[in-house]
């Protein structure tokens, strides 16, 4: 007998050949690289959107149209952090091949929704119910492939299921992008629902069965979030990723009425991005196994720094193309350290807590969003965004700098008798 993943008494995992795995793997990152296709697409095409929904608005004043607009990828946030932390608590003790086949057919639905609902508010309405299944597919996704990979490699199992994400960044959104910009944005979505139909299937084929957890119940997976580090950590997510998307949502209009590029050079941005993100996925595994606080604070310093080349570089191409690439790698350190930091300071509660990443990445998504909205709303322009960004970002430092040192006073061996508390 040994502890399982949620820090438990279990048997001994079944296990299985690396073909098989390799495989599961594989199905796994493709639902990854599915959402992250349908999470940022909607950044590349904000402008079109806004045209064909918001057209009176965007006659009067295009940006002010596209800062509106802006509330669709706000609403698909929200859906991500509603449903995570619910879906994952109700679910824990189900199969969890069976819930993720579940949470597929509600992603394929309100996909399809997404694309064939007129008007403005339908489709904020369904870009709200696509976000619900979101962070539970990453936090279930992560605890089966950590089960699959084996002990001391949750990092190398989150980022294994994120690099379908990253490689969605790489391929998906900008392809879909371009598809979306040629022949309308409704079709764009379509292609992003069949991309969750072909998820299905091969989750269906290649995911080995494996129980839920017999043991959780709602109240003893909510009960992690009665710690402060736990807290702590969602913070770290929702403010550090806030600065991100304060300046990736925005990324089109950047492009295009700040670099002085055209329309068509947005899915090149967005490769670029992908391709950011891929060098920092392939390079946070292993790294995030090996240091997790250290990981955190590369990821804030690195945003950060990546966030302030955006801002003095994004009249220029070589600026543009520098900062976004730099956003992508050091977004893809700081996720992966984030999920599995939550994991740790849930202690016991593990796949609300992987689930529970995902609701505080898309608080800062929904939050960055929206920030960068008010500011171009009020007359600052499309850098403004990357500032606000850089104020965010910095104090998502300072809550991880906050939270290490209250963890690291409580780790303080406790005084002798008559002998004072070591020094930290």
């Amino acid at each position: 007998m040994g502890p399982d993943v949620r820090g438990r008494a279990s048997a001994d995992p079944v296990q299985h050949s690396r073909a098989v795995v390799a495989l599961a793997l594989a199905a796994l990152a493709l639902g990854g690289f599915a959402i992250g296709t349908t999470e940022f697409v909607a950044s590349g095409l904000l402008p079109d959107i806004a045209r064909e929904l918001l057209p009176q608005a965007y006659a009067v004043s295009s940006s002010d149209a596209i800062a509106q607009a802006g509330i669709l990828v706000s609403a698909y946030a929200a859906g991500v952090v509603v449903g995570a932390p619910v879906l994952a608590a109700v679910t824990a003790r189900l199969p969890r091949k069976t819930v993720l086949l579940g949470l597929l057919v509600v992603f394929v639905l309100a996909t399809v929704a997404t694309a064939v609902l007129p008007g403005f508010g339908f489709v904020v309405a369904a870009r709200f119910v696509a976000g619900l299944p979101h962070g539970a597919y990453f936090g279930i996704a992560t605890v089966a492939a950590s089960e699959l990979l084996g002990p001391g490699r949750r990092g190398q199992a989150a980022t294994s299921v994120l690099l379908g994400l990253t490689i969605a960044n790489v391929v998906g959104v900008p392809a879909v992008t371009a598809i979306g910009q040629a022949v309308g944005w409704r079709v764009a979505y379509l292609v992003v629902a069949a991309a969750f139909a072909l998820t299905f299937v091969a989750v269906l084929i290649a995911v080995p069965k494996g129980p839920g957890d017999p043991a959780a119940t709602i109240r003893t997976e909510l009960r992690a979030f009665a710690r402060l580090q736990v807290w702590l950590a969602v913070a770290l997510g929702a403010i550090g990723f806030g600065g991100l998307f304060a300046a990736y949502t925005y990324v089109a209009p950047i492009t295009t009425d700040i670099t002085g590029l055209s329309a068509s050079a947005v899915p090149v941005v967005l490769i670029v991005f992908g391709l950011g993100m891929t060098v920092g996925n392939v390079a946070s595994g292993r790294f995030v196994d090996r240091g997790i606080r250290r990981s955190v604070i590369v990821g804030f310093v690195g945003t950060l720094l990546a966030l302030i080349v955006l801002l003095v570089g994004a009249h220029t191409v070589v600026g543009l193309f520098a900062g976004v690439f730099l956003i992508g790698v050091f977004a893809s350190v700081l996720g992966p350290a984030i999920q599995v930091r939550l994991m740790d300071v849930a202690a016991g509660s593990t796949t609300i807590a992987a689930a529970s990443t995902h609701s505080a990445l898309n608080i800062g998504n929904s939050l960055g969003a929206a920030l960068g909205a008010v500011a171009i709303a009020g007359g600052l322009g499309y850098l403004s965004p990357i500032a606000v960004g850089i104020g965010v970002t910095s104090l998502g430092l300072g809550i991880a700098v906050v939270a290490f040192g209250i963890e690291h006073r409580g780790q303080r061996p406790a005084a002798l008798p008559g002998r004072p508390a070591p020094e930290a």
